[in-house]
């Protein structure tokens, strides 16, 4: 992600969190910190997708993640969270926390899929009161039996020990890491 990406970004946040939306200004924030990678998925020329990654060593925490509900089922999701766990490893956390909506249980599903485990509850934690789950995926536990592992095709990010670069021109469906 980049700043001229800001714009697409942030209506898609306010289209697919209308009440817990970031407000532009905490996009721009986060792509100047130096512990933040964020990533856009395109197809076509179009955002269909973001995530975002913090990392303070050990501890990775996945910012957000989402993609427009018509590009859902085509492994953008997946995509996007093996890219966030590829920038993890490369960074050294050792675990990876998130929070997720108590009445998500499509994004729940896709994480539990990777691993992660219920760690927690926080009620009334977004705005229009709904809970939030915190799950966490431990880098050293053992893989969930049906854990996606990444496909080796082009569509698959660069392994973590060959990071993307900027000028890589990305496949359709891959996200773009333009973020430090």
């Amino acid at each position: 992600m980049v700043p001229a990406d800001l714009g697409a970004v942030h209506a898609l946040e306010r289209r697919l969190f209308p009440a817990d939306a970031w407000p532009l200004e905490m996009f721009t924030a986060e792509l100047a910190q130096p512990v933040c990678w964020y990533w856009v998925a395109e197809q076509d020329g179009e955002i269909v997708g973001y995530a975002g990654l913090m990392c303070l060593r050990p501890v990775a925490d996945v910012q957000t993640l989402a993609v427009v509900p018509e590009h859902e089922g085509r492994g953008i999701g997946s995509t996007l969270l093996r890219t966030l766990h590829g920038q993890a490893r490369e960074l050294g956390a050792t675990e990876v926390l998130l929070e997720v909506r108590a009445d998500n249980p499509r994004a729940q599903q896709l994480y539990r899929r990777f691993g992660y485990e219920q760690i927690h509850t926080r009620p009334r934690y977004y705005r229009d009161g709904a809970a939030a789950l915190i799950m966490r995926l431990d880098f050293a536990a053992p893989a969930a039996p049906d854990t996606p592992a990444a496909p080796d095709t082009p569509d698959t990010p660069a392994a973590p020990d060959t990071p993307d670069t900027p000028d890589t021109p990305a496949a359709p469906d891959t996200p773009t890491e333009e973020s430090p």
